[in-house]
């Protein structure tokens, strides 16, 4: 048995071609999800009037090295991919608010009881007189979670092209049902 998690890949369709004589780069924007043109700015509606696509609720744009291979209008699969390939998965962590140090970053706390005024402080963090400062990425309390995060070089399992669905190894981050974004990676040999 392979733990594996489930992606609903695609259909997506280019919405843009940058070339480097026009933008300075090579890369396509890629649209995904149906959305209601009531909900739709007009700029949006122009952008996807020019592609001569329906308006798309998510746009992502992904590098590429030639863009001859796309057109405006195109359709991308999860044919894209291969059993046995490897891709990066691209996602944001579950946010989890502020939260102190002993969730945030392990720390392991005071005492719970016997007269105890430290329980779950991060403790003393400077020193006194040199350098009389507090240390940049000394760890403390702050945002937890809601970050964007690399899951590299993740199997894929199987490729079921009648629902659009891949089957990676592993875990990808985010919260069932989020988004993310899946690169090839580039010279990857199959194994």
């Amino acid at each position: 048995m392979i733990p594996v998690t489930v992606i609903e890949a695609g259909p997506c369709v280019v919405t843009q071609i940058k070339t480097a004589e026009t933008d300075g780069y090579s890369a396509i924007q890629v649209g995904f999800g149906a959305r209601k043109e009531k909900h739709v700015s007009r700029p949006s509606k122009g952008h996807f009037d020019k592609a001569k696509v329906e308006p798309k609720r998510h746009l992502a744009e992904f590098r590429v090295e030639e863009t001859t291979d796309f057109k405006l209008g195109q359709e991308l699969t999860v044919e894209t991919f291969a059993e046995g390939e490897r891709a990066n998965v691209v996602g944001w962590s579950k946010g989890k608010g502020f939260t102190g140090v002993i969730k945030r970053w392990n720390f392991k706390g005071g005492p719970g009881g016997h007269g105890s005024h430290f329980h779950r402080a991060p403790g003393s963090i400077g020193m006194a007189a040199t350098p009389s400062r507090v240390i940049k990425g000394t760890k403390l309390p702050g945002q937890h979670g809601n970050s964007r995060n690399t899951i590299s070089n993740l199997k894929i399992i199987k490729v079921d092209a009648d629902q659009n669905i891949l089957l990676v190894k592993g875990a990808v981050p985010g919260a069932n049902g989020a988004l993310v974004l899946i690169n090839k990676i580039k010279g990857a040999a199959r194994t």
